[in-house]
């Protein structure tokens, strides 16, 4: 079973995926959100493509550690996907600078700025995700 990130934002939700050994997370795509209904079909589509049994949310904390109104909203996504995907465990996850951590590697990698528009949401979903695996394996 595998763990999948969600970069969950107003416009768009950047996923990512890891492989089989819980070692490397890779981009899937990015999901267009225009309502929720569509956004979970979709997410639940990839549970059953990759075999998903943890859902990695990225929770957009505050510099300063505190909760805003994001977090909050990332709380209350994390909770209904809780509720419509009992069989898999959702964990959310410290998702701080991991915006800044996938430019600066798309930068890196010389991608022109409106391509990296189009990928930074699964850029981020797979910093995250890397992080959370990374802190798995130093368990």
């Amino acid at each position: 079973m595998r763990a999948m990130s969600l970069d969950v934002g107003t416009k768009t939700i950047g996923i990512a995926v890891g492989d089989a050994t819980g070692t490397l997370a890779s981009g899937i795509e990015t999901i267009r959100r225009i309502n929720l209904e569509r956004d979970f079909l979709r997410i639940e589509e990839l549970i059953l493509e990759y075999e998903v049994s943890v859902i990695v949310v990225g929770y957009p904390k505050n510099m300063n550690g505190t909760i805003g109104e994001r977090a909050e909203k990332t709380e209350e996504f994390a909770k209904q996907v809780q509720e419509r995907f009992p069989a898999t465990r959702v964990v959310l996850w410290d998702e701080r600078l991991s915006t800044v951590a996938a430019e600066r590697v798309l930068i890196d990698a010389d991608l022109r700025r409106n391509k990296r528009k189009k990928i930074i949401d699964m850029m981020a979903a797979v910093v995250i995700l890397q992080n959370y695996l990374d802190s798995q394996k130093n368990k």
